[in-house]
C-alpha cells in the first residue's frame, strides 16, 4: 500500500527478494495539469507494468474494497507512503500490517518527518519498520536504520537516501516476520518526542529575525519541495539552496544586499542568507547569477 515514487522503491526491492506481492492498493488517478490529463501514481505505474493487481478505492471502508483485498488472502500488509488505515485494513491479515516510516520512531511521528529533522537542525535520520496499530506511527518497532545527515543536505537529498536505506530494511523486515524470527520492541513514550505534522504554506514563509543556522535549516528542510520563500518587489520567491554567513548584518533584517551579478543576500539577527538556486514568480527555476542578469533590483 502505497503511492509516490519512496514507495516505489520498497515495492521494488520486494518484487526482486522474490516476495510473491497479490495486490497493490494505490490511490486513485486524478487529474492533473492545464490539460487536466489522468495522472497515475507512481506505485500503480510500476504494478501496472509488472502485471500485479490494483485496487485503487476512494473509501477505505468501501465494501467493495474490503471484500476484494480479503479475496487476496495476504499474509501481511506493508504500507509505505500511504494514508492512515481503518483497523479493519490493518487488522486483515493474519501476520498483520507493518509500516516503513521515514524516521527513527518514536521520534518524528507524523506526515513530513524527513523536512522537519532537517528543519530542526538534526545530524542523524533514519528509517524504522513497526506494526500499524489505532495511534499513528506509535506501534512496536521491529527494525531501524540509521544514516547522517550532512550540514547543506537538503529534505529531497535525504528522501532519496532514506527511500534506498528503507526499501533494504523492509526486505529484512519481511524475510524475519516471514520466518518467525523477530522481536517487537514497543516504543519508548515521552513528554520530549519531536513531531512531524503536515507542513502548510505559512511555515514555508522565512522570518528575517530568526538566525542564519536556522534560516539555512529551513530552506534545507523545504527544498526542493514545498519550498521556503519570501516577498522581493511584492513578489513571491522561492529558495531551494543557499549559504549561511554569520557576520555583522549592518543593516535591517529582511533588507538584502546585491552586486547585480553575483550574489543577493538577506539579513537575518545575527549574518546573512546568500541565495544561490531561486525561482521568481513567474519565471522557471535558476541559478542566482541567471537571475540577477535579467532583473534590476
Amino acid at each position: 500500500m502505497g503511492t509516490p515514487d519512496f514507495a516505489v522503491a520498497s515495492l521494488d526491492a520486494l518484487v526482486q527478494a522474490n516476495f510473491d506481492i497479490v495486490a497493490v492498493v494505490t490511490a486513485p488517478d486524478k487529474p492533473a495539469g492545464r490539460g487536466q490529463k489522468i495522472n497515475e501514481s507512481a506505485v500503480k505505474k510500476y504494478a501496472v507494468e509488472k502485471s500485479i493487481p490494483v485496487l485503487q478505492p476512494e473509501k477505505l471502508k468501501n465494501p467493495e474494497f474490503l471484500a476484494a483485498l480479503k479475496s487476496y488472502q495476504a499474509d501481511l500488509q506493508v504500507v509505505v507512503a500511504f494514508r492512515m488505515l481503518p483497523e479493519v485494513v490493518w487488522n486483515m491479515p493474519p501476520k498483520g500490517t507493518i509500516n516503513l516510516h521515514g524516521s527513527l520512531l518514536p521520534q518524528y511521528r507524523g506526515a513530513a518527518p524527513i523536512n522537519h529533522a532537517i528543519i530542526n537542525g538534526e545530524k542523524e535520520s533514519g528509517v524504522t519498520t513497526f506494526f500499524l496499530t489505532h495511534e499513528i506511527d506509535t506501534g512496536d518497532i521491529i527494525l531501524s536504520d540509521s544514516t547522517p545527515i550532512g550540514d547543506d543536505e537538503t529534505a529531497g537529498e535525504l528522501h532519496d537516501k532514506l527511500m534506498v536505506i528503507g526499501a533494504n530494511l523492509l526486505v529484512k523486515t519481511v524475510t524475519a516476520i516471514s520466518n518467525g524470527d523477530f522481536t517487537e520492541q514497543p516504543q519508548p513514550q515521552s513528554d520530549e518526542l519531536k513531531h512531524a505534522p503536515k507542513i502548510f504554506k505559512d511555515d514555508c514563509k522565512i522570518d528575517w529575525n530568526n538566525s542564519s543556522a536556522l534560516i539555512h535549516n529551513l530552506i534545507r528542510g523545504l527544498s526542493p519541495y514545498p519550498t521556503a520563500f519570501t516577498l522581493l518587489n511584492d513578489k513571491t520567491l522561492k529558495i531551494f539552496k543557499a549559504e549561511p554567513e554569520e557576520k555583522e548584518p549592518g543593516i535591517a533584517t529582511g533588507g538584502f544586499l546585491t552586486d547585480g551579478k553575483t550574489y543577493l543576500k538577506f539579513a537575518t539577527k545575527d549574518g546573512f542568507i546568500k541565495l544561490l538556486d531561486i525561482q521568481f514568480e513567474g519565471k522557471k527555476r535558476m541559478l542566482i547569477e541567471d537571475f540577477l542578469r535579467g532583473m534590476r533590483l
